[in-house]
């Protein structure tokens, strides 16, 4: 039976097949090991170990009576270890069934290294499975789970030094990108992790200084040994794309955590919140949520999620048409055009018991007093679940390192796509600029004065104001666009309509919210360890943060799929402002004028 041929190549070995040979040098004792139990795996027979110390190996075949036998000793003066004496041939069968001793968890761990570094959601199933067809042995599932948990350790450290690394991942976060706040708090005589806090400068920058004044909260739940909440703020670019803006790790979801969270957020922004009344902010409004944004945001809209209370609605009234004439009610710009849907609805079933549930003032445009510019559902929520999902195997420190490379990734890829524009307004503003040029065709439009017209079409007339920059029909201010009513009037006296938009939707401002970067962390070799930025409840400096008290129970979790589908966002009704009837605009409407 043939061994492991070697090349020498610098007191290395390279490995071309499975032949051993008298004078083969090992790098260490450990090294050996290893080689001589993937020589038997891979050729189908089981070692029997005799001596293993510092300065010796030696190993033989299990079967009775088989010859196969090697030693291998430390070389004099050296670290290295050479096969001495070797009986090479086998005359046993060797192994005739797939299980085999030398298939421990260690060696399950290194074979699928490799695999687990490029995939943290290799799943232990998947493991028995390549280790049988490429190896042609059987493993347990606890066997490559422990592997993989082992192989995790290995490359990340292990859950237990995530927490431990905190507060110096937080005090490099604070060198490598000065201005961004990472805050770690323990609890408890046994410091046990309670809360972290992250934002990068390059974010609150953005924000600030750039993105549209929204703001979207959510939440995802850590499946990992020591479960967790993954908190997040996040706020949406020109483009309507996703700008997270902070982030938390607490040991659970609650009241406290939530009102801590949002005072954090409050802090970052560094300026007086009775100066803001124009932020809004989209939940899905449990109640800690709820109390936390009134203490800290009393001048914001805080609206619900249209997820969260469309659901409700389809549960409680089971009733297809009713739903079309919901999401019709959500998207009316005006009082009277909502209240007469809702009389169409009061036809089909009484809805305003519900209604008295969820008031129309927190999720109806004709009644919600923030701007949403169209954003009616949490677009975070899905990045969220796979954020959680993603990572909640690893050590929390490399949680957190995983979302700051993708928001690095964002960063860098928007910054590339904001300078290639050559338009005033990114590519989704000028789309709605160019439908309401097309749709202002439609309309006689009548100048009352130097700012304010009436647009004229054969069922309704609407007032737009220029200099206040809004119209009668409201979508204008609701979505910070010009309307076709809008730019009907800016046609006529020769403005140009993309002027007209909010500054949020300019080119320029895309620019400026990508324009900070976020730099890289050090490998964490290089951090020193330090409590500096850290505070605990026991008030001591110098301490050691331990994982939280909260632990997966025993068993196999329950799954809670979460349906992509239901992520989703809602397409939006097209209303014709020529017969106002829903589905098609005036640029396809069959009605003759």
């Amino acid at each position: 039976m043939a061994g492991l041929s070697v090349v020498h190549q610098d007191h290395s070995l390279v490995a071309t097949d499975h032949s051993l040979v008298i004078g083969q040098e090992f790098p260490d004792v450990e090294t050996c090991r290893r080689t001589l139990k993937d020589i038997a795996i891979a050729l189908h027979f089981e070692l029997r170990i005799v001596k293993s110390d510092r300065s010796r190996f030696i190993a033989k075949c299990s079967k009775e009576g088989c010859p196969w036998r090697v030693h291998v000793a430390k070389c004099p003066g050296v670290p290295t270890f050479s096969i001495r004496t070797l009986h090479g041939e086998h005359t046993c069968e060797g192994v005739r069934n797939l299980h085999h001793q030398q298939a421990t968890v260690g060696w399950v761990a290194r074979s699928v290294e490799a695999r687990v570094r490029d995939n943290p959601q290799y799943k232990p199933k998947e493991i028995l499975q390549d280790i049988r067809e490429q190896h042609g042995v059987a493993v347990s599932y606890m066997q490559a789970w422990r592997g993989k948990e082992r192989s995790l350790a290995a490359l990340h450290g292990t859950l237990e030094d995530g927490y431990r690394l905190l507060p110096a991942y937080c005090e490099q976060i604070r060198k490598s990108n000065p201005g961004s706040i990472a805050l770690v708090y323990a609890t408890g005589q046994e410091n046990c992790f309670h809360r972290l806090f992250i934002s990068y400068r390059a974010s609150i920058y953005g924000f600030l200084y750039a993105c549209r004044p929204l703001l979207e909260l959510d939440r995802a739940h850590l499946k990992g040994k020591y479960l967790g909440t993954l908190l997040c703020a996040s706020a949406v670019d020109a483009d309507d794309m996703l700008f997270p803006l902070a982030f938390a790790i607490v040991d659970i979801e609650s009241d406290d955590n939530w009102m801590w969270f949002v005072t954090e957020l409050r802090k970052l922004f560094g300026v007086n919140t009775d100066k803001m009344p124009m932020l809004t902010i989209l939940s899905d409004r449990n109640q800690g949520i709820v109390q936390a944004v009134e203490y800290n945001f009393p001048n914001a809209s805080h609206g619900f999620c249209l997820r969260h209370v469309s659901e409700s609605f389809r549960d409680e009234f089971k009733n297809s048409k009713l739903v079309n004439l919901f999401w019709n009610a959500v998207y009316a710009l005006t009082t009277a055009e909502f209240e007469s849907i809702v009389n169409e609805m009061m036809e089909v079933q009484d809805v305003r018991p519900w209604f008295q549930r969820f008031p129309p003032s927190l999720w109806a445009v004709a009644y919600f007093e923030g701007v949403r510019y169209g954003h009616f559902t949490l677009g975070i929520t899905e990045v969220l679940y796979n954020w959680a999902l993603d990572g909640h195997e690893l050590p929390v420190v490399q949680m957190m390192e995983h979302i700051r490379n993708q928001l690095t990734s964002w960063f860098n890829d928007r910054r590339l796509i904001g300078l290639s524009m050559t338009s005033v307004l990114v590519p989704s503003a000028e789309k709605h600029i160019s439908e309401a040029n097309a749709d202002s065709l439609c309309y006689q439009v009548l100048r009352a004065n130097k700012v304010e017209f009436e647009i004229v079409s054969t069922e309704r007339t609407n007032i737009v104001d220029i200099q206040s920059r809004s119209c009668s029909c409201r979508r204008w201010q609701i979505y910070g666009i010009p309307c076709a009513h809008a730019a009907a009037a800016l046609l006529s006296c020769g403005e140009d309509v993309r002027l007209y938009a909010q500054e949020c939707f300019s080119v320029q401002k895309y620019r400026e919210v990508y324009s900070q970067t976020i730099y890289p962390i050090p490998d964490r070799n290089l951090w020193k360890v330090s409590t500096e930025g850290m505070e605990s409840g026991s008030g001591k400096s110098d301490i050691i943060i331990r994982p939280p008290k909260t632990r997966r129970p025993p068993g196999r979790p329950k799954k809670k799929v979460l349906r992509m589908e239901s992520l989703k966002r809602p397409k939006r009704v097209v209303q014709c402002g020529r017969c106002h009837l829903l589905g098609h605009s005036q640029k396809k409407c069959t009605l003759q004028v």
